[in-house]
């Protein structure tokens, strides 16, 4: 089923919305992260910490969720598909990647981090964890923007047999066109 063209309009905006937003948070949590590891002032460490857990909390979830199912929507409502070309299947594997990781890994090292603070004790390994997530995160979103822009390597398998089934009229036993395949060909 192909969206109309207002919905796929809409579900594009509220795509790139989400994306871009997610590669924001993504990059305002490595700085925060940078920060608190950086700094030799336990209240700003702190105050880092605190304020990637509400980022936590608040926004990953739904901005992550709302990127990854906006693209699925795209691609099953266009001609592009989920699994035709290679870019947009890798792209919704990098994002379904990063959707779980980020709820399930970032988020609970930022609560560790956010409780040990507000418990007085040192971060420890979390703290680097908080550098390396965002950093890896941005990484994957950077490349995937890269992908969705330049739309390399061609169709999968899959795609290719589409294409040419397509390409091709039908044929019946006789080796002539059946009517079906006639009328598809009439302009």
């Amino acid at each position: 089923m192909q969206l109309s063209r207002p919905a796929r309009r809409a579900t594009l905006v509220v795509h790139v919305c989400a994306s871009v937003g997610w590669l924001g948070l993504t990059t305002g949590l490595l700085v925060l992260g940078i920060t608190a590891v950086g700094t030799g002032s336990a209240a700003t460490a702190e105050a880092a910490y605190r304020s990637m857990k509400i980022f936590g909390d608040w926004l990953v979830v739904p901005v992550s969720l709302l990127s990854l199912v906006s693209g699925v929507v795209l691609a099953l409502g266009t001609p592009w598909g989920l699994a035709r070309h290679r870019w947009v299947l890798t792209k919704f594997w990098i994002t379904l990647a990063a959707v779980i990781a980020s709820i399930v890994a970032l988020r609970s090292h930022i609560d560790d981090a956010a409780a040990a603070v507000a418990a007085g004790l040192p971060v420890g390994a979390t703290a680097t964890d908080l550098v390396v997530a965002p950093s890896v995160a941005t990484a994957a979103y950077l490349f995937a923007t890269a992908i969705s822009v330049l739309k390399p390597w061609g169709l999968t398998r899959r795609g290719q047999r589409a294409r040419d089934t397509a390409r091709s009229p039908a044929v019946g036993n006789s080796g002539r066109r059946t009517k079906a395949a006639s009328d598809s060909l009439a302009p």
